[in-house]
């Protein structure tokens, strides 16, 4: 059976450190990363603006920049377990504790957090696990694999995600 695969990349800018990691990645650092999503259909469209396509590449990048971009684009991703770092991010007269027991309500509620209700008013997207390039992959796939369904009409399936930390270092995850 033939399959076809269509793939798109975005690139975001993001800060995080890994706060358990033994070396230099513990450090607050920043990457250039590299989103790469690849979709597959058993068949194109017969018919309708994605004729003969699998899903198109303007729909799948406007599902990346809306869910990934405009979330994670110049911010901070910070594990909620990461309490000493969140809480330099507190805002102003806020009790930490409380403000990091919001947080964790929403992340338990919808898998993370974006806020700018920070001390600087700085853009921070919380997530349940530490930030590595491994568990973001499977979280983005996990934003991202009902929008591609719904924009395909069914057609296509999220099938990997990839996350660039550098030009050399890249983790998929494709359940």
């Amino acid at each position: 059976m033939s399959v076809f695969h269509i793939r798109r990349r975005i690139e975001i800018d993001a800060g995080h450190r890994i706060a358990t990691h033994g070396s230099k990645c513990r450090n607050l650092h920043g990457h250039r990363y590299g989103i790469e999503a690849e979709c597959a259909a058993d068949a194109l469209h017969d018919g309708g603006e994605q004729t003969d396509m699998a899903l198109d590449f303007a729909f799948l990048k406007d599902e990346m920049m809306s869910r990934i971009d405009a979330f994670c684009d110049h911010g901070l991703i910070v594990a909620l377990s990461d309490a000493a770092l969140l809480d330099l991010f507190a805002p102003n007269g806020a009790d930490p504790v409380v403000w990091r027991a919001r947080l964790a309500q929403t992340v338990a509620r919808d898998g993370a957090a974006l806020t700018s209700d920070t001390r600087l008013g700085s853009k921070i997207y919380v997530v349940p696990f530490h930030p590595t390039a491994e568990a973001l992959a499977r979280h983005w796939f996990e934003v991202l694999a009902a929008p591609v369904v719904e924009r395909s009409g069914g057609a296509a399936r999220l099938v990997a995600l990839r996350v660039w930390e550098t030009p050399n270092c890249m983790a998929e995850y494709a359940p």
